[in-house]
C-alpha cells in the first residue's frame, strides 16, 4: 500500500468515526448551517441566518450582541447545510474544534452587525482560524457557497427557505396585472 492510500485510509476512518448528520436530532458535524431570517429571507432568499457546528455535530451561532448560542440557533433549526472535510483544517479534528471554539470567544465580546460583523462572519473567523484550504474566508463568499453547494435537510425545509418569497412574488405579480388591467 502507497503512502498516498494509507493518507486516504486514514482520511475515511477519521470521517467514519465521527458522529452521522442528524437533522432529527440537530447534529451536523463539521458542518456549516443555514436557515432563513423571517422577512429578510422572504425579500432576498440567499439572506439567512449561518452557524458552524463542531466535530460533535453541536452548532455554534453568533445570535446577537455579545452572545454566541450553542445548540439554540437564533431563527430556528437549520434547513440547509454543507459538510466540510476537518482533514482540510489545520491540525485536522482538533484544530477544527480549537477555531470554532476561539472564533465564538471572540464574538461573544462583539457588537452584532448586520451587514458588516454578523453570523457569517462568526463562520468566515472559524474557517480563517483553522486555515480551511488554506484560503481567506468573507461573509460574502460564504453565502454563494452554502446557497449553491449547500444541501436542503428535507422537503419541508426548502418549502420553509422559499414559499413565502414564492407568495410574495406571486402577489406581487398579480397585483401588477390586476392594475395594469384596471388602467
Amino acid at each position: 500500500m502507497s503512502d498516498d492510500s494509507g493518507i486516504a485510509s486514514n482520511h475515511i476512518d477519521m470521517i467514519d468515526k465521527s458522529p452521522p448528520i442528524d437533522p432529527h436530532i440537530h447534529r451536523y458535524p463539521f458542518c456549516i448551517v443555514w436557515t432563513p431570517i423571517p422577512f429578510l429571507t422572504w425579500l432576498c432568499p440567499l439572506i439567512g441566518h449561518m452557524g458552524i457546528a463542531m466535530s460533535s455535530g453541536v452548532i455554534r451561532d453568533f445570535a446577537g450582541p455579545y452572545y454566541v448560542s450553542e445548540d439554540n440557533m437564533a431563527f430556528g433549526w437549520p434547513t440547509k447545510y454543507l459538510q466540510l472535510d476537518p482533514s482540510n483544517a489545520r491540525n485536522g479534528v482538533r484544530g477544527w474544534d480549537t477555531a470554532v471554539t476561539d472564533a465564538s470567544e471572540v464574538y461573544k465580546g462583539r457588537m452584532h452587525n448586520l451587514c458588516c460583523d454578523n453570523c457569517h462572519s462568526h463562520v468566515a473567523m472559524s474557517l480563517n482560524k483553522m486555515n480551511y484550504k488554506n484560503s481567506s474566508w468573507n461573509m460574502v463568499k460564504l453565502a454563494f457557497w452554502i446557497a449553491f453547494k449547500g444541501k436542503y435537510v428535507s422537503v419541508w425545509a426548502w418549502l420553509k427557505s422559499w414559499l413565502p418569497f414564492f407568495i410574495l412574488v406571486t402577489v406581487a405579480v398579480i397585483m401588477y396585472l390586476i392594475g395594469h388591467y384596471i388602467s
